[in-house]
């Protein structure tokens, strides 16, 4: 029971670092637009998002907010209920910060703040918490393709120890 609350301690402060680090691009980066930190490589772009990810479903705020908020009580009560690997706690931990964070601004504001811009290849502006969902969401496809190759593994091995002890090879 402590890990599925400290776990969700974990989401709220990735949610309370999202939202002060937009608090700081409506301030500093809304009026200047832009500031560059690597030439030709990144920027910080004060952009708002009225879609999703790569402005998919754009100007269907009340469709993202359902859905969003939909996925996000269960992944809240995956994290308060069920019992799972560290990593897979993690990443779910991630999941859950980053997208109440995006959340939030779409409930409060309609649009999304984005404003991490790579300049080396054409790629949406995207925040904190995206960064927090793309990793959860990787982590957790890691995960499972590992936990699927160990389980395979172990069956294999049981299977072979089971023909050994029955005589046959």
């Amino acid at each position: 029971m402590i890990v599925s609350f400290l776990s969700v301690v974990g989401a709220a402060l990735l949610v309370v670092a999202d939202q002060l680090i937009k608090q700081w691009a409506n301030a500093v980066l809304q009026p200047v637009g832009a500031i560059t930190l690597l030439p030709g490589i990144v920027e910080l772009r004060y952009y708002l998002n009225d879609g999703m990810a790569f402005s998919m479903l754009a100007g269907k705020q009340t469709l993202l907010i359902v859905m969003t908020s939909i996925m996000l009580v269960c992944v809240l009560a995956l994290l308060l209920l069920r019992k799972m690997n560290p990593w897979e706690r993690v990443s779910w931990m991630l999941i859950l910060g980053g997208g109440v964070g995006n959340l939030i601004d779409r409930v409060l504001n309609g649009e999304v703040v984005d404003y991490i811009n790579v300049l080396f290849m054409n790629f949406a502006v995207f925040n904190f918490a995206d960064i927090c969902i793309t990793t959860g969401v990787i982590m957790l496809m890691l995960w499972v393709v590992y936990d699927s190759i160990k389980k395979d593994k172990e069956e294999k091995a049981a299977a072979q120890q089971n023909e050994n002890a029955d005589g046959t090879t």
